[in-house]
């Protein structure tokens, strides 16, 4: 008798919970860029999180999901309103097919995998993560970044190693992207390049400019920029996708928009000079540029 009362508890507080689920949310909403999500989206949206995003960035949204703790790349808090990898300039809002790529494609290196959803599925999963920043998202008056708009590579397969030669230089003597991630060229090389791009040789060399240096976060924690020779870099696989990060930036680190602070032609340079180095992993030509930068 008292087990058969257990279990007509356990079955009336787990209809209970069931049926809050389905009832949580009572009106429709409207999110920035007047983007209207009815109340059936946001009850299908908090399902398949649910479902398939909890466990890793928790009930309330924050990245405290119960598999969290093991995972080396935190999970996204997302009641800060805050995304590393849209296709706006930092410190803007993305649009919904920013959060789609993401989905489709994943994170490389980390434990954010490809999700085959559908496209009804991805908008409602979208609405509901929105709505663990209500100050951030809701409201037809907020708005959405500008987005990055692809423009012709001014290089081309023709002009790859003009291309990867310009990048070098930006990257080391303009951007001076170094500064957090690491130089790529011995110290000779590196003051020639500031020569011919700055007008001065360099003779007091960084001693710390061979390494990868920890930066601040907007989440409380410190990440690790990629050294692109080894390490994944989790938005970008081709030239293209390196372009516009390199214009968008990385919403909330030390990665900023580089987009009218470098020519555009500069910012496809080094793109292609980025993806020049990410090809060389696993190859003898990375381990003899390695070498010759130790001498």
């Amino acid at each position: 008798m008292r087990k058969a009362f257990k279990l007509l508890i356990g079955f009336s507080v787990l209809a209970s919970l069931v049926g809050c689920g389905e009832k949580h949310f009572l009106e429709d909403k409207v999110f920035a860029g007047g983007v209207y999500a009815p109340k059936a989206a946001l009850n299908k949206g908090k399902s398949i999180y649910t479902e398939y995003c909890m466990a890793c960035h928790g009930v309330n949204g924050d990245g405290h999901g119960v598999a969290a703790k093991g995972l080396q790349v935190p999970p996204r808090d997302f009641t800060k309103g805050v995304f590393k990898f849209g296709q706006v300039p930092t410190g803007e809002l993305p649009h919904d097919g920013d959060f789609y790529k993401i989905l489709k494609e994943g994170l490389h290196g980390t434990a954010m995998l490809p999700w085959d959803l559908t496209h009804d599925q991805m908008f409602a999963v979208v609405q509901y993560i929105k709505t663990f920043a209500p100050a951030v998202w809701e409201g037809k008056d907020k708005k959405l970044g500008t987005a990055i708009v692809v423009t012709k590579d001014p290089y081309g397969p023709a002009h790859e190693s003009s291309a990867i030669q310009r990048g070098k230089e930006v990257y080391h003597a303009v951007a001076n992207c170094q500064s957090c991630h690491r130089a790529y060229v011995g110290h000779k090389e590196f003051s020639d390049i500031n020569l011919k791009v700055n007008g001065e040789k360099v003779t007091d060399f960084d001693p710390d400019m061979y390494k990868i240096k920890m930066q601040e976060t907007e989440w409380g924690f410190k990440s690790m920029p990629p050294e692109f020779t080894w390490d994944f870099v989790r938005s970008a696989t081709t030239v293209q996708d390196l372009y516009i990060r390199l214009n968008a930036g990385v919403g909330g680190t030390a990665m900023p928009s580089w987009k009218d602070t470098i020519s555009d032609e500069d910012v496809w340079a080094v793109a292609h000079y980025v993806k020049y180095l990410m090809d060389l992993k696993n190859t003898p030509a990375r381990k003899a540029l390695m070498d010759s930068i130790s001498k």
